[in-house]
């Protein structure tokens, strides 16, 4: 764990030496001795040290509860969410007991293949986490899946009702010469999230985009910013199955512990490329790993993945920096 940790809060800098459980826990008193009526910041504070604190076996079951309990998540209402002001995304219809099953997928670029005898089941209330190095085929496999290009072999259930909504990395498509808040509210008081109604200037604060910074530009948002903002406007249609590729570049702390709490109660499913280990090994309930040889799917989290790897490989399970693509027939 970190020595030091320098906390960055209202202008100041706040350092600490300590770990990251330490911090957490100076700082939620801190909070208490400042008299804060900030319950969100105190709810999320006391939620990540529940976590940090938390045995992996804890860990384990909670992403077992998550796939056990889609139906209790399909059902619960919206309102305590967006009361409570954190990211809500709205679920999109029933998924039935299989969301992706994928037997034996390939697919190669010219010569270069990408992946072979690619295998996945998918049920309704995971969240994937899909790892591997650049260029191993992690976004042409959401291509795939959204039906977008074909294998070149291999075969693809979809759900029948499954309605994907895909966040990518472009964050291109915005105008930069419309604020924040017309953007992400095409300049309308109340937004539709499912069945819900909330105000637009409560849902851009839930992306961390409050007061004055509303009204700034698009065209003048840092990448960071222009990051949140693409995703506000991505996560209000909704849908039964998320696909987010790197979501969490650069995207701030508190935006981050918010996305991480709305997928977990998400009534959904939830596909995730990322680099970020911290993050897989929070939200994931499977992991779909892209190796120098192999693609390979199991049950759990990072960590889980982790075990799984030096099980098969043992002192070699070390993670492969980069991808060697085979030739075909190679």
């Amino acid at each position: 764990g970190a020595g030091w940790i320098l906390e960055l809060d209202r202008g100041r800098g706040i350092p600490f030496k300590g770990n990251y459980t330490a911090w957490l826990e100076q700082k939620n008193a801190r909070l208490e001795a400042e008299g804060k009526s900030e319950a969100r910041r105190q709810r999320q504070l006391n939620e990540e040290l529940q976590w940090v604190r938390s045995s992996q076996k804890a860990r384990q079951q909670k992403g077992k509860a998550r796939l056990n309990n889609y139906q209790a998540l399909l059902e619960q209402s919206p309102q305590e969410r967006i009361r409570a002001g954190t990211i809500y995304i709205p679920p999109g219809p029933r998924l039935g007991d299989v969301v992706f099953k994928a037997e034996g997928l390939t697919k190669a670029f010219g010569d270069r293949l990408l992946f072979d005898g690619l295998n996945m089941t998918v049920p309704p209330g995971a969240t994937v986490g899909i790892v591997g190095p650049n260029g191993a085929g992690k976004t042409t496999l959401f291509r795939i899946l959204r039906g977008e290009i074909e294998p070149d072999s291999g075969s693809l259930k979809v759900g029948e009702t499954v309605q994907t909504a895909y966040v990518d990395q472009s964050r291109d498509a915005l105008d930069d010469n419309k604020t924040v808040w017309e953007e992400i509210s095409g300049g309308a008081e109340q937004i539709s999230l499912g069945d819900a109604q909330v105000a637009s200037r409560a849902y851009c604060s839930w992306f961390n985009f409050r007061g004055d910074t509303q009204q700034q530009k698009a065209g003048e948002l840092s990448g960071g910013e222009r990051n949140r903002l693409h995703m506000a406007r991505l996560l209000r249609a909704g849908g039964n199955v998320l696909m987010l590729d790197e979501p969490t570049n650069d995207l701030d702390v508190d935006t981050l512990r918010s996305l991480e709490g709305a997928l977990s109660e998400f009534a959904g499913a939830a596909l995730v490329i990322s680099h970020d280990r911290w993050f897989l090994d929070r939200i994931c309930t499977h992991i779909l790993a892209f190796e120098d040889d192999d693609v390979v799917f199991i049950e759990g989290n990072w960590q889980d993945y982790l075990a799984d790897r030096k099980r098969r490989l043992g002192d070699q399970a070390i993670n492969p920096h980069r991808i060697k693509y085979r030739r075909i027939g190679g």
